[in-house]
C-alpha cells in the first residue's frame, strides 16, 4: 500500500469512526457499501466503529454494524471489548444486543431474582377459612358468640377511630372500630337493608384467657380457638343512628385517599370486606335472568330463587364475587436508565405514575401490558416480568405489577386515555422518590403499588 493509499484509507477509517461516534446510520450505510472491507478497522488505540457506537449510546449504529458482519469479539488497547464498553456506560440496551439477547431472552437489566413483595391492602389478620363458608352452622353459632369480633360499614365506608400512635408524639392513628354481637345485634334484627360477610377467623392462641375474661367457661365446641370475624353493611339512617350512640367512631370518607390511613394489616380485611359488599350492591339481582337472589356461604355466593334459571346448573362465575384484572406497569427505555410514567386529567397537578389498564377476555398478562402501553403512550414493548400484585378495593380490582422493557422511545400520547405521557431519568425520580424532592413532578405514596414499581426499578441498578 502507497503511502497516499495508506493516508487515504486511515481517511476513511477516521471518517467511519466519526459518523458511528455521531449516530449517523445513514451516513454509515453509505461509507461501507462503498468500502465494505471498512467495518472491523481499528483506530491506532484499538477502537472500532463498533466500540464507539456502544460508547455513544447509538443502539442502531450498532444494529447496521452487526448487520454488516463486524466482529464483536476485537479488544482494543484497553483490553475493551464493545461490549465492555457498553456495559461501563450504562447502555444497557446496547449490552443486550451486543451480548446476543433477543427474541424472548430477558434484558440484563431486569432483576433474576425477585424477591415477593407485600404490598400495602395485601397483608391481613385473618385466615379466611373458606371451609367454612358451607357451614352454616358453625357460622349461626359464631355470629352471636361474644367473641366474635363485628366491622361495621355504610356506603362502602368502614367505622373507625382515632387511637394512639405508637409514640406520643405521633398523630393519632386511624384503626377499625372492633364491634361485638351485642354492639350490632340490635342493627341487625332492625333493618332488612344489612348485609353480613364471613371474613374468617383470628387465630387466637389464648383463647382460654379472653373467655375467662368474659366471666364464663369455654365450652367443648370452643376450644377451636378461632375468633370469627364478619363485616356488616347498614343503610344509612341505621348508620347514622349508631354513630350518635357511639362517640368517637366515624365512617371513613371518601375511600381514597382514605382508606391509606388504615395500619397496613387491618386495610387487608378492609379490601377483602369491601369489595365482597360492592359485589352484593352491585348485582342485586341475578345477572342471568334477573330474578331475585338469596345469600348463601358467608355471602361468597348468590342463588337465584327461579327455579329453572340456568345459573342454577354447574358452576357459573355470575353466582360468585368478581375480581377485576388490571395490569400496571413500569416501562423501561432500552437504555435502562429512564422509565416511562404518564399523568390523567384528574390527577393532582404534577403527579406521573405508572401506565395501567385492564385485562381482556382472553388475553394474557403479557399482552395486555403490551396493548395497554401501546394503546396510550405509542411505545412498543417486548419483555414483560412479573413483579408483585395489590388488591385495590375501588371496587374490586387485582392490580398486577410488571417490568415492561421498551424497544421504541417515540411517544404518541391517546389524549381519550391519558393526558400525557414522558420518559423520566433515573436521576429524576431519585430526585423525587428518594430525595423528596417534588417542585417538577411527584409520583403516588408508597402504599401504592405504582411507588413500589418505581422504586423496584431504582434499586435494580448497581450503578447508583
Amino acid at each position: 500500500m502507497t503511502g497516499f493509499e495508506k493516508s487515504l484509507h486511515q481517511d476513511m477509517v477516521s471518517q467511519l469512526h466519526g459518523l458511528a461516534a455521531a449516530g449517523d446510520t445513514a451516513g454509515l450505510k453509505a461509507l461501507l457499501r462503498r468500502s465494505p472491507s471498512l467495518v472491523n478497522a481499528a483506530a491506532g488505540n484499538g477502537w472500532t466503529a463498533l466500540m464507539y457506537g456502544a460508547r455513544n449510546g447509538h443502539l442502531e449504529v450498532v444494529q447496521v454494524l452487526l448487520q454488516e458482519g463486524c466482529d464483536r469479539s476485537i479488544i482494543n488497547k484497553s483490553s475493551q471489548t464493545a461490549l465492555d464498553i457498553a456495559k461501563f456506560w450504562g447502555y444497557k440496551h446496547i449490552a443486550n444486543l451486543l451480548a446476543n439477547v433477543e427474541g424472548d431472552k430477558k434484558p440484563s437489566f431486569l432483576s433474576n431474582d425477585l424477591k415477593e413483595y407485600e404490598n400495602y391492602f395485601g397483608t391481613t389478620l385473618l385466615d379466611r377459612r373458606s371451609d367454612k363458608r358451607t357451614d352454616s352452622k358453625w357460622l349461626s353459632k359464631k355470629q352471636s358468640h361474644p367473641d366474635t369480633v363485628y366491622i361495621l360499614f355504610s356506603n362502602l365506608s368502614p367505622l373507625v377511630t382515632l387511637g394512639r400512635g405508637r409514640e406520643s408524639s405521633q398523630q393519632p392513628e386511624v384503626k377499625l372500630c372492633r364491634l361485638y354481637h351485642k354492639d350490632v345485634e340490635q342493627c341487625m334484627n332492625q333493618t332488612e337493608e344489612c348485609t353480613l360477610i364471613f371474613l374468617g377467623v383470628e387465630l387466637q392462641f389464648n383463647v382460654n384467657l379472653m373467655a375467662a375474661c368474659h366471666g364464663r367457661v369455654l365450652q367443648e365446641d370452643e376450644e377451636d380457638g378461632l375468633v370469627a370475624w364478619f363485616a356488616l353493611s347498614i343503610d344509612s339512617a341505621s348508620a347514622e343512628k349508631f354513630k350518635q350512640k357511639h362517640e368517637g367512631c366515624y365512617f371513613l370518607h371518601p375511600p381514597m385517599p382514605a382508606l391509606l390511613q388504615l395500619p397496613e394489616k387491618e386495610a387487608g380485611v378492609i379490601a377483602q370486606a369491601r369489595s365482597v359488599l360492592a359485589w352484593h350492591n352491585r348485582y342485586r339481582f341475578c345477572p342471568t335472568c334477573g330474578s331475585a337472589t338469596k345469600i348463601e356461604e358467608g355471602g361468597y355466593k348468590k342463588t337465584c330463587l327461579k327455579e329453572d334459571c340456568p345459573s342454577l346448573q354447574g358452576v357459573h362465575n355470575t353466582s360468585y364475587p368478581r375480581v377485576d384484572p388490571v395490569v400496571i406497569m413500569q416501562v423501561i427505555h432500552p437504555d435502562g436508565n429512564h422509565c416511562l410514567l404518564g399523568r390523567q386529567k384528574r390527577f393532582p397537578p404534577g403527579m406521573f405514575t405508572c401506565l395501567a389498564g385492564f385485562v381482556e377476555p382472553g388475553e394474557t398478562i403479557e399482552d395486555a401490558v403490551r396493548r395497554e402501553v401501546e394503546e396510550e403512550a405509542g411505545v412498543k414493548v417486548s419483555y414483560v416480568q412479573y413483579v408483585s400484585c395489590q388488591p385495590w378495593p375501588m371496587p374490586s380490582s387485582l392490580m398486577i405489577g410488571c417490568l415492561a422493557y421498551a424497544v421504541s422511545t417515540e411517544i404518541k400520547v391517546d389524549k381519550n386515555e391519558i393526558e400525557d405521557a414522558r420518559w423520566f431519568t433515573r436521576e429524576q425520580v431519585v430526585e423525587v422518590l428518594i430525595k423528596g424532592n417534588q417542585r417538577s413532578f411527584f409520583v403516588p405514596p408508597n402504599r401504592a403499588i405504582a411507588h413500589q414499581l418505581i422504586k423496584h426499578w431504582i434499586g435494580m441498578n448497581a450503578n447508583l
